[in-house]
């Protein structure tokens, strides 16, 4: 959509390819950028580009569907103004992505700056922290003491006794968790040893009611020493009369 061109003598019609003044070929030599000094010269050379400039402007709006808005004042103080939508709301649109690029230009060199700084600290601390780390492990081994005041020095030895407390701490701690654990082992194996004797016990007696069974060499050997046993029993209970009627006397009539 196009808007009313005020104060200039500008037609799109006469762009079109027939007309004369787009067949007229002119010939034009460079001239020198210049102020022109010649009055009615400038005026009329303010028109002619002045009209070239807005058909410019028309053609690139139509051609490459571009959002354009020109404006010109002359030397005596007219605006001139050329726009495809609206000048107010291009100028409006120009100046918010102006103030994004210059807002996101700003917050981003901020946040390097930011950074930047932080980092610088961060080096800083580490180094420090890394200073102190080697004097604290030398002067814990007993090394570097003669640069040492007496204040350094009773800070340096309540450290290393509360070093040693909690060294102390630690190893009964896993002392009495390995004893823990010994008396624990002690019992499972305590219980695993009775188990295992009583499986022996049962194997043992579980052979013997085997052995003992009827048709087995054993169980024969035994019933045949039984019986030798009960005949010598008997004969034992036996009187002897062989011997008894030797011994006794005969009877004499007085």
């Amino acid at each position: 959509m196009l808007e009313s061109i005020t104060n200039m003598e500008f037609n799109p019609q006469s762009m079109e390819t027939g007309s004369p003044s787009s067949q007229r070929k002119l010939g034009r030599g460079k001239i020198e950028i210049k102020r022109i000094e010649n009055t009615t010269n400038r005026q009329v050379t303010f028109c002619k580009r002045r009209n070239g400039l807005l058909k410019k402007a028309y053609e690139l709006s139509v051609l490459c569907d571009a959002e354009v808005a020109l404006i010109v004042f002359s030397s005596r103080g007219r605006l001139y103004e050329y726009a495809n939508h609206s000048v107010k709301g291009t100028i409006e649109r120009y100046k918010k992505v102006s103030s994004d690029q210059s807002g996101a230009g700003s917050v981003a060199e901020a946040n390097a700056q930011y950074y930047q700084q932080e980092a610088a600290k961060l080096r800083h601390q580490i180094e420090s922290l890394t200073k102190n780390n080697r004097s604290l492990s030398r002067h814990l081994m007993g090394e570097g003491l003669t640069d040492l005041t007496m204040k350094d020095l009773k800070n340096l030895e309540s450290k290393l006794e509360r070093a040693i407390t909690r060294i102390r701490s630690k190893k009964n701690e896993l002392l009495f968790a390995e004893i823990e654990f010994m008396q624990k082992r002690e019992i499972e194996l305590h219980n695993s040893n009775q188990f295992l004797r009583a499986r022996i016990s049962e194997n043992d007696r579980a052979q013997q009611s085997m052995s003992l069974m009827p048709g087995t060499s054993e169980y024969n050997e035994l019933v045949q020493s039984q019986s030798y046993d009960s005949r010598n029993y008997f004969q034992a209970l036996q009187p002897n009369t062989h011997y008894a009627r030797q011994d006794q006397t005969p009877l004499q009539l007085v």
